[in-house]
């Protein structure tokens, strides 16, 4: 006789269908615990690892102690200002090591003081060296940036508004704005372009701060065949007013932030998990008890151990996956409904990518399948041994 095991095993979780759905949403909540936070943490982690990649600097030069300044405008959306002589530019390209070096300006605008628009920060850029804007100016408008233009970045011009694109006043000197960059996942998506070559004018206008001869950052990219970190502390040791953050260092500061909030992630899913796998024990051991004499009928008109064994993981699979996927709808929106309402999400404009999203679902998929697999296995093994006379006399 041949047995419809699907059918057998979906009859049998409809015959209960309250408790069943009770076990579907224990698991559902627990993967959607377990998807939320790892997209919490990754999002921030990869975006972070994202953004000082597409800087595309090997090391970046900052006055000494300025270190957390430089990465909250690289990776976050705050504007900071902090300033060293343009002297050093030189000083490090005699650097041994040093290929190519490149500097920025940063400037904040103050609402009614300065200029037209809300604060925002401000990027001065040197288009004769420079290695990071200038690609993304390519994409825009495929040309350099004329005395008193300005292109904004996405995400600034998402949050000022509609501006006045033939002109706004910035640092009291007036400037055209002729574009917006594409998304570069950086924190300069918050910031406001212009060319290096207006930087005299604004000082001459006395209204942004900064003195003559002054810049924010030095971005350098290290020679073939050196160790940039050899090469970081090598600037270090030659320059002592400037300290050195290496690409692979950037954003260490807003990551360890997160060791905390991780361990307390951690232990919800743990607690979480244990507290599932002996739901899903308790479930089907009941399960299992009540329904001796049916399998001891299987048994008895011709179903194999196997048979029990695989109409009972059907049933297991079949709520571990709708619990799963469950959890993973709820736990992908959260993260994404709640991405602009914690502080460090918002700062560093984390998000994830969709192969990214693809991969933590795969794994909340697992877990929470094989957490009630788990649960389950020792109640289907017990009814596997039972010989069909026993089962019916138990029953």
């Amino acid at each position: 006789m041949r047995f419809n095991l699907f059918s057998v095993a979906i009859k049998n979780l409809k015959r209960k269908s309250f408790r069943t759905v009770i076990l579907i949403l224990s698991i559902g909540l627990l993967v959607s615990i377990l998807v939320f936070g790892t997209s919490f943490l990754l999002s921030v982690s990869s975006t972070l690892k994202r953004a000082s990649d597409r800087l595309g600097a090997d090391l970046l030069v900052v006055p000494m102690g300025a270190r957390d300044y430089a990465e909250e405008v690289l990776l976050e959306t705050k504007a900071k200002t902090f300033y060293m002589d343009s002297s050093m530019v030189e000083r490090v390209k005699k650097v041994d090591g040093i290929e190519e070096v490149t500097y920025q300006t940063y400037l904040t605008t103050i609402l009614g003081v300065c200029c037209d628009i809300p604060e925002v920060k401000v990027v001065a850029f040197n288009q004769e060296t420079d290695f990071i804007v200038t690609p993304w100016l390519k994409k825009a408008i495929g040309r350099k940036l004329e005395k008193g233009e300005a292109i904004i970045g996405w995400e600034a011009d998402r949050n000022l508004g509609l501006l006045d694109m033939e002109g706004s006043v910035l640092f009291g000197t007036k400037f055209k704005f002729v574009g917006v960059l594409e998304k570069t996942g950086t924190g300069l998506d918050n910031a406001i372009f212009i060319s290096d070559e207006n930087i005299n004018e604004v000082i001459e206008k006395g209204k942004s701060g900064i003195k003559p001869c002054e810049i924010s950052l030095i971005f350098t990219k290290v020679r073939e065949g050196f160790d940039p970190v050899k090469v970081g502390r090598k600037v270090e040791g030659e320059i002592v007013e400037v300290d050195v953050i290496e690409r692979s260092d950037m954003g260490k500061r807003i990551i360890s932030t997160l060791k905390d909030i991780n361990r307390v992630f951690l232990l919800t899913i743990i607690l979480a998990s244990l507290l599932s796998t002996f739901l899903a024990w308790a479930i089907f051991s009941a399960i299992v008890n009540e329904r001796f004499r049916e399998v001891g009928i299987m048994r008895a008109i011709g179903a194999k151990g196997s048979h029990i064994i695989r109409m009972f993981f059907i049933e297991v699979i079949v709520i571990g996956v709708l619990g799963s996927l469950i959890g993973i709808a709820l736990g992908t929106y959260l993260s994404v409904s709640l991405s602009r309402v914690f502080t460090i999400l918002r700062d560093v404009s984390a998000t994830l990518t969709v192969f990214e999203r693809i991969e933590v679902g795969i794994l909340g998929l697992a877990i929470g399948t094989g957490i009630c697999m788990i649960g389950a296995f020792s109640s289907i093994i017990r009814i596997k041994r039972l010989e069909p006379l026993k089962a019916l006399k138990e029953a």
